[in-house]
């Protein structure tokens, strides 16, 4: 038997997720992420780039966004950014290797690289916010 949704508790929980950490770092992660998927789309269909390479550099550019929300927006820190954005850049080059490695691999067996990146990107995902929670911004 399913429960009922509570019509009027669903705002509650929606304003609870967004005031949690991680509800902040989904959001951001998911701008981040569409802005990726945005230039990847571009990159792939408007230059003659393989796709490997288009996920690579779409993944790198949105990087610089996803750096400044999750610093401003998601940690609040207060840390300097020649500390975080240097943490920060490491953990984006394994989200890039993660990425790209995972990309290149469900390419050989999905028959779009909009799916290969949507697989590269569930994996992603839980690398990051455990590097950026536990080391980036702390």
């Amino acid at each position: 038997m399913e429960t009922p949704i509570n019509i009027q508790t669903t705002p509650r929980r929606i304003r609870q997720l967004l005031n949690s950490q991680f509800g902040r770092f989904a959001m951001v992660g998911a701008a981040a992420t569409g802005f990726q998927y945005l230039l990847l789309i571009l990159l792939a269909e408007l230059t003659p780039l393989n796709t490997v390479a288009c996920s690579a550099l779409a993944f790198t550019i949105s990087a610089l966004f996803n750096y400044l929300a999750n610093y401003y927006l998601t940690f609040q820190s207060d840390k300097c950014h020649l500390e975080t954005l240097s943490r920060f850049t490491v953990t984006a080059i394994i989200g890039l290797c993660i990425n790209t490695l995972v990309f290149y691999c469900a390419e050989l067996i999905m028959p779009h690289y909009l799916l290969s990146q949507c697989v590269a990107t569930v994996i992603t995902l839980i690398s990051n916010f455990l590097l950026h929670k536990y080391w980036i911004y702390k």
